[in-house]
């Protein structure tokens, strides 16, 4: 299963304390429900691990930006990585400080650094040269200093899905290595930008640990360069993309990942500095499921499928990564034979899936947990064919929360008008 705090209780799927049959009847599907348990236990993993040494936690708030969430981070003391104004708003509505959050993304807009500083955010990670004259001229108008790190692609294969490798010279992503000290002094150079870190994020779902050293030696090296062309680096941000359990894949420790990090650092002779990490899918990925209802069980020539009532809108890995996630019924049928299923939602395409080739005894009206669903799943999900989105539920032991409403469809085009007569 997803992490211990799914799990079944007389053949009944249960999240924490409460089962997952009576949260769908009570909330219907597609829903969403998150493990608060879960969610402190990674970011402890990340925490502890960090504990006694110059390192802080930075949450990607890409991986799953609802209050609820990111209120949970927030309360035990942790940062936050930023990809858009809009994320930096979320922060500050989840309790979350500005003065902790770093600005990443690759093409801010000036209105978006505007705010960003004034809001006083902790820094920028820059991807280019003509970002950095973009961030210097907003600062100079509001008469500040822009505090900013780059973002050093070293071109480091992290052995993932070509969608999220991020470290590649082919990838839109960073500065890239061989021009990075030059970009560096002219960052420097610049009268409205404090250079005070370098940062690098090479993929995501990425599970060894061997390609985060290969990156983290390269970033080091520079970092060398850097002070011996008069500037300082205070922190060094290694990024995420700490891969997760979705099949049989086995990622390294939390901890164990993190202490060899932060033991390369301290051997190369960089303990001095500030070590940031930015986790997002190894915090959230597994403290969530979807849970979606079968709507129709349709056999064909070559194919069986399970149609139910979620869909690519409300998980789009699968159509666009390829990506598997296990599926399980939510109440264990003894009383019916197993088939081969595709499982499949009502948009029209054919690339909506969220499975295939799944053993499965089910019927219609048999609820499915689609697992590993708490990282890039609501946070992705769109209104495609007018469909409403889904409700989110925090599970914190045996009580449950609402946290997002089900959208009604004629939330969908409130915003629109007809043309007058």
């Amino acid at each position: 299963m997803t992490d211990s705090a799914f799990h079944s209780v007389d053949g009944v799927l249960h999240a924490e304390g409460v089962s997952v049959a009576s949260l769908a009847e009570q909330f219907g599907t597609p829903l969403y429900i998150y493990s608060r348990d879960t969610l402190t236990r990674a970011y402890h993993a990340y925490a502890d691990a960090c504990a006694g040494r110059k390192a802080t936690v930075h949450v990607a708030v890409k991986a799953n930006s609802n209050l609820a969430v990111l209120n949970v981070f927030a309360r035990m003391g942790a940062g936050f990585d930023i990809v858009s104004a809009g994320e930096l708003a979320r922060v500050i509505a989840a309790s979350g400080k500005a003065e902790n959050t770093v600005f990443s993304g690759v093409g801010k807009t000036a209105a978006e650094m505007r705010e960003a500083l004034e809001l006083g955010v902790k820094g920028f990670n820059v991807e280019s040269i003509p970002e950095l004259h973009a961030l210097n001229e907003v600062a100079g108008a509001l008469g500040k200093k822009a505090r900013i790190s780059l973002r050093v692609n070293p071109d480091v294969d992290p052995k993932t899905h070509p969608y999220i490798s991020t470290g590649l010279k082919a990838n839109k992503f960073g500065v890239a290595f061989s021009e990075a000290r030059a970009t560096y002094r002219a960052a420097h150079a610049m009268s409205h930008l404090e250079v005070v870190g370098i940062d690098c994020h090479i993929g995501s779902q990425i599970t060894e640990i061997s390609p985060y050293l290969d990156a983290l030696d390269k970033v080091l090296d520079l970092v060398e360069q850097i002070e011996a062309d008069g500037m300082h680096i205070h922190h060094v941000d290694v990024g995420g993309g700490l891969g997760i359990t979705y099949d049989d894949e086995t990622p390294p420790d939390i901890g164990v990942f993190v202490k060899t990090i932060l033991d390369r650092v301290d051997a190369r002779g960089h303990g001095h500095r500030e070590v940031y990490f930015e986790p997002g899918r190894s915090l959230v990925g597994n403290a969530g499921v979807l849970v979606t209802r079968v709507e129709y069980l349709k056999p064909g020539e070559e194919k069986n499928f399970a149609i139910v009532d979620a869909a690519m809108n409300d998980l789009a890995r699968p159509a666009m990564y390829q990506a598997f996630h296990r599926i399980v019924p939510v109440v264990k049928r003894d009383d019916i034979q197993t088939h081969k299923y595709d499982v499949v939602g009502p948009v029209c395409e054919s690339g909506d899936w969220l499975g295939r080739d799944r053993e499965l005894a089910i019927a219609p009206g048999d609820l499915l947990a689609i697992c590993s669903a708490g990282a890039y799943g609501f946070v992705m999900s769109s209104n495609y064919n007018t469909r409403a989105r889904a409700a989110e539920i925090m599970v914190d032991g045996e009580r449950a929360r609402l946290v997002r409403e089900r959208e009604e469809v004629k939330q969908l085009f409130a915003l629109e008008s007809i043309l007058p007569d």
